[in-house]
């Protein structure tokens, strides 16, 4: 394991790349803003409703209001 002792720095580091990347893709995405990427955000965004106590007022924090404009 890459993700042990002494390399645990280096792992995290990975995720933190990888989750900067999921979001340069998804805003790649939408930045057209047509049919496609109008649900494409509407469907990504509630993903983070899953989260308890905090997932609702994240996704309103994320679309700026109570609906994606």
């Amino acid at each position: 394991g890459s993700y042990k002792a002494p390399r645990e720095m280096l792992w995290w580091i990975g995720i933190l790349i990888l989750l900067a990347m999921m979001a340069t893709a998804f805003m790649g995405y939408v930045l057209p803003w047509g049919q496609m990427s109008f649900w494409g955000a509407t469907v990504i965004t509630n993903l983070f409703s899953a989260f308890p106590i905090i997932g609702d007022p994240l996704v309103t924090w994320l679309w700026g209001g109570f609906s994606v404009d």
